[in-house]
């Protein structure tokens, strides 16, 4: 656990009593402050009042009087489509409002650290797609290197939860947009940025506000490493604006197609190989076609931006590539879940929106697809070019048939189910080609999330193997 430290013998509200909640209020009170916890859902408080626990009604009149800060869960509100009325009472009262992220960058440095050899450090990756599988990698990277390493934030454990900082250790945390909006304290030594697409839009006001949410990781505090996509425009605009000229070494530019080899550093992967370039000098090469745990050109991006940050953190070419070789990937992230009669089975539930998808459909040249959810706004039209190795798609859930109406020529089949998407994928499929569960949509319709929805395919799949 972390303490927070700056609170000592005030008054702070917890709003959201989830794992991030909890973990805040528990880390409040090592830290001497007096937590006062509110939720919406019944449920959720008697759980926190069974842990020992003050509840108080956060909605009443003069809640805020004598509160010294509000500290929000990431899913709640704060300021578009609408402020959650609990939010909306605290900044009317004048109380700041932070997140369990803004509460670990003001508590994680303590007095122990002088006498530490090397000073902990801690690597922030933010991004639309490919964000938890890039700080899977880093820590995978570090942790197969021998160096002390903990991974959280928006993977594995809450920020307040880790241990205390150790001698040399690295701390490697995933950043949502709705983390890096809040967050009082944005401190980091290496902060990523894989990549920009629409998503959230309701949560920001749009899409400068959802990239202005990312862009706080780099200014805020200013990292002394910046690992930046730049395959769209926010990651080449990003990178202009944090370097001083195009050999400013304190920016490494990362792409999954273009030659970056005019800049101070960058790091790039083209037809299945990454290369490092320095200064005008290739500093190393691997062959990334034989890493069975990235496959496709969006994971061939991430082991670039991986890469990048292990390298700024001083280990070798050589290291760093022996562990991408290990690397097993992550759940329902172009997971494979086994193989058929030459059939290929990959589970990737976690493509929830185009840009995702179209990464997964773009990584295997014969595809089975069975896609479809909740669909999300504009549909999948902009998939349509992506379509060229698609053998055939199975459709499922709420926007099946809204689905079929947008993937032109695409042969179709409207499935309904999981169990009979995966059947008849099954039965059709060739010797070479995937079944890919790429669903392109959410999964709320059917599941109550995606890890469920990747799991329901992956017992259906286990059960044909």
């Amino acid at each position: 656990m972390i303490p927070v430290r700056g609170l000592e013998g005030r008054k702070v509200a917890v709003l959201g009593l989830g794992r991030s909640g909890l973990a805040t209020a528990r880390a409040l009170e090592a830290g001497g402050a007096e937590p006062l916890l509110w939720d919406d859902s019944p449920e959720a408080r008697a759980k926190a009042e069974g842990q020992g626990f003050t509840v108080t009604d956060l909605t009443r009149e003069r809640a805020f009087e004598g509160v010294a800060l509000l500290v929000t869960s990431p899913g709640i509100p704060h300021l578009y489509p609408a402020p959650n009325p609990v939010i909306a009472r605290a900044m009317a009262a004048g109380v700041p409002v932070d997140n369990d992220i803004g509460l670990f960058f003001r508590s994680f440095a303590t007095r122990d650290w002088d006498a530490f050899d090397q000073m902990p450090r801690v690597v922030c990756v933010t991004g639309s797609n490919g964000k938890s599988t890039t700080t899977a990698l880093i820590h995978h990277i570090l942790s197969e290197a021998g160096r002390p390493t903990q991974m959280a934030g928006n993977i594995g454990r809450g920020v307040l939860d880790l241990d205390p900082a150790r001698d040399g250790e690295v701390v490697v945390l995933e950043l949502s947009s709705y983390q890096t909006d809040l967050a009082r304290a944005l401190t980091p030594d290496v902060a990523v940025f894989t990549n920009l697409s629409p998503d959230h839009l309701d949560r920001h006001g749009g899409m400068g506000g959802y990239f202005a949410a990312k862009r706080r990781l780099f200014a805020e505090g200013g990292p002394d490493r910046a690992v930046i996509g730049v395959d769209e425009p926010e990651g080449l605009y990003l990178a202009g604006q944090l370097s001083v000229a195009p050999e400013d070494d304190r920016v490494i530019r990362i792409s999954a197609g273009q030659k970056l080899e005019r800049f101070g550093w960058s790091v790039f992967a083209r037809k299945g190989f990454l290369a490092e370039w320095r200064k005008g000098r290739q500093m190393a090469s691997i062959d990334l076609r034989a890493m069975p745990g990235l496959p496709g050109a969006h994971n061939h991006q991430n082991a670039c931006a991986a890469y990048a940050a292990c390298r700024t953190l001083g280990l070798a070419p050589r290291q760093i590539e022996a562990a991408l070789a290990s690397f097993a990937g992550l759940p329902h992230r172009s997971q494979t879940v086994g193989e058929k009669g030459g059939v290929r089975f990959v589970n990737d539930s976690k493509a929830t929106n185009v840009d995702s998808a179209a990464k997964a459909l773009q990584a295997f040249p014969k595809i089975r697809w069975i896609a479809g959810g909740l669909g999300k706004d504009g549909g999948i039209v902009a998939l349509q070019p992506h379509l060229g190795s698609v053998v055939k798609a199975y459709l499922i859930g709420h926007s099946a048939r809204d689905f079929a109406l947008q993937i032109g020529a695409t042969d179709h089949e409207i499935c309904e189910t999981m169990e009979r998407a995966v059947a008849r994928a099954a039965e059709e499929a060739q010797p070479g080609e995937v079944v890919l569960l790429a669903p392109a949509a959410a999964s709320f319709d059917q599941y109550p999330n995606f890890e469920k929805r990747g799991e329901d395919f992956m017992e259906k799949v286990k059960a044909l193997l």
